[in-house]
């Protein structure tokens, strides 16, 4: 059976419904459009996300199942704890939201390029102006060795992408991540695309459309304007893991 994707207009900011996905690949819904924004937002809040190389052209998915980490369930690992404990790292929110992004978008041992191209870094710095998107910093002697970065539509955190230099770097950013949505009333982290490391750490997986009822739920409720101010969170993500 023949199956179509669908060709955005450049003109026109919507979607197809994400039903209309395809199964192989998983999850591919659309081509084309632009990176703005308003496209951005929208692709969010109906559980759409671009990911494309650079030898691509802009690609829209919205994948079956779907990866999520719940927030109320979710245990820090004991031997996190204790990398904690010891590492010295000060962790910090949206004080270097592009300086996450350029180390996202390094290249890495395992791979042979990426797939956050300059325009995908210029428009979610926009995000972030706009208060859309954050980041999460984890630093060591004044370095940033670790963080992540994501969008939040209403309650719904989708995380992009995860970088480390210095081991669990990335992996307390999660944790630093969940807590502050702890207490929000949000059910899920997004991940999008399952993978082992993201299993390995508690990731689980749900149906698009459990995902789907749940964001149409999510994007309702804002979220206070406090929790993501630029701050220093050390201290509370210590006391989040029991360290305090």
């Amino acid at each position: 059976m023949t199956q179509f994707i669908t060709e955005l207009d450049p003109t026109n900011y919507a979607f197809p419904p994400t039903e209309q996905a395809l199964q192989d690949p998983n999850g591919l819904l659309a081509i084309g459009g632009d990176l703005s924004a308003e496209r951005l937002r929208r692709a969010y809040q109906s559980g759409i996300f671009p990911w494309f190389s650079e030898d691509e052209p802009l690609l829209w998915w919205s994948p079956d199942p779907r990866c999520v980490f719940e927030i109320e369930t979710f245990r820090t690992p004991r031997s996190l704890r204790k990398s904690l404990r010891r590492s010295g790292f000060t962790i910090s929110v949206n004080q270097a939201f592009d300086q996450v992004i350029q180390g996202c978008a390094a290249p890495r041992v395992t791979e042979s390029g990426t797939w956050i191209v300059p325009e995908m870094a210029l428009a979610y710095n926009q995000l972030h102006r706009q208060g859309v998107a954050h980041s999460i910093e984890i630093w060591h002697e004044n370095a940033l060795v670790g963080g992540l970065y994501g969008v939040c539509s209403g309650r719904q955190f989708s995380g992009e992408s995860m970088f480390f230099r210095m081991t669990d770097a990335s992996k307390v950013a999660l944790v630093a991540l969940i807590s502050i949505m702890h207490g929000t009333g949000a059910k899920w982290i997004d991940c999008q695309i399952t993978n082992p490391h993201l299993t390995s750490l508690g990731a689980i997986e749900v149906s698009r459309a459990d995902y789907i009822e749940q964001l149409n739920m999510e994007i309702c409720y804002n979220t206070d304007n406090t929790l993501w101010q630029p701050r220093n969170i050390t201290h509370q993500v210590f006391d989040y893991v029991g360290l305090s």
